[in-house]
């Protein structure tokens, strides 16, 4: 596809908070980040986590977090991907820990939360990559636990046949690439079981009716996903490449073999008529879908809205448990 992109106009980068450097790389913002806490240090404390490396070559890591509070059975797995854009944030980000701790204590699930590479030091497809990479890792656990040579936690209380990867926003859009990717892998004894993609981070070139209409997203602009997607996209591609615009691509047949779908979506969200055409390439393809809609709600509102925040919870929980 040709590409639409412009030459870069340092100017444009200031919307995201980001600063273009001569090799084309990004300084980034600096957002609050949080350490994995192994141990118990205090007692409003949920979960406890600990980094693993991923990939030393890559510098990707896995922060794995499971309940305090002891469960009499095994416990589902949840892979998460962070949101982003593909272009900022980390699995060490504040919010994303935190996120993350309250899913595993409210599920309850051991949760595997992904550094992912971003862009556009690492392109797309690059984060799938990664994704695939933790969903083997996971793989590769399950086999070891056979002979009691894996993470102990994982030991311990991993039910292997009950894994689910889970997304928001960019984290989303690679939930649903990651999760064809692994159609075509041996995963045994692994099961993936569903794919909760939160508020999906998907565009196009043609605008719909909902990136002209939302005037005050207070998280999200399009002149912001537009940036995003020209620095995450492979070279020479435009936003109707199969990463941004999957409604375009031509996996229909791999589409129709994916799991059982929770996909949540905010009606107050620009990119809210893509997250529900997406919504509806699933049903047409066959795979069972579980929407969640929420009336003017903004894209990643749950970040700011405890009570919000709390919802996703309990839909992770009940979609899991169902």
């Amino acid at each position: 596809m040709a590409s639409q992109s412009q030459p870069p106009n340092p100017d444009r980068f200031k919307i995201l908070n980001l600063t273009l450097n001569p090799d084309g790389s990004l300084t980034r913002p600096t957002f609050p980040s949080s350490p994995a806490t192994p141990e118990l240090t205090g007692d409003s404390q949920l979960t406890l986590s600990k980094d693993i490396p991923l990939n030393p070559t890559t510098a990707t890591f896995l922060r794995l977090y499971r309940p305090i509070a002891p469960s009499t059975k095994k416990l589902p797995i949840i892979i998460y991907f962070h949101g982003g854009g593909f272009v900022y944030v980390s699995a060490a980000s504040t919010p994303i820990h935190l996120t993350c701790s309250n899913i595993s204590a409210n599920s309850p699930a051991l949760v595997v939360s992904v550094e992912y590479r971003l862009a556009p030091e690492h392109r797309l497809p690059a984060a799938y990559e990664d994704g695939v990479n933790a969903v083997l890792w996971v793989r590769d656990q399950a086999v070891k636990s056979k002979v009691n040579t894996s993470d102990d936690w994982l030991t311990d209380v991993a039910d292997f046949s009950k894994v689910y990867l889970m997304g928001t926003s960019a984290g989303g859009n690679l939930v649903y690439n990651a999760g064809l990717c692994a159609l075509d892998l041996d995963l045994e004894p692994v099961m993936i079981a569903g794919l909760i993609i939160d508020q999906p981070f998907f565009g196009g070139v043609e605008r719909t009716q909902g990136e002209i209409g939302v005037v005050d997203d207070r998280s999200l602009s399009l002149a912001g996903t537009d940036l995003m997607w020209s620095l995450a996209l492979p070279l020479g591609c435009d936003r109707d490449h199969e990463y941004c615009n999957p409604v375009l691509g031509q996996r229909h047949e791999k589409i129709e073999r994916l799991p059982a779908c929770l996909i949540r979506v905010n009606g107050g969200d620009l990119m809210v008529d893509r997250q529900k055409g997406f919504a509806n390439l699933l049903e047409s393809c066959g795979v069972q879908v579980t929407r969640k809609f929420y009336e003017g709600a903004y894209h990643g509102v749950e970040v700011f809205d405890p009570e919000k925040a709390q919802i996703l919870y309990d839909d992770v929980k009940n979609f899991v448990l169902n």
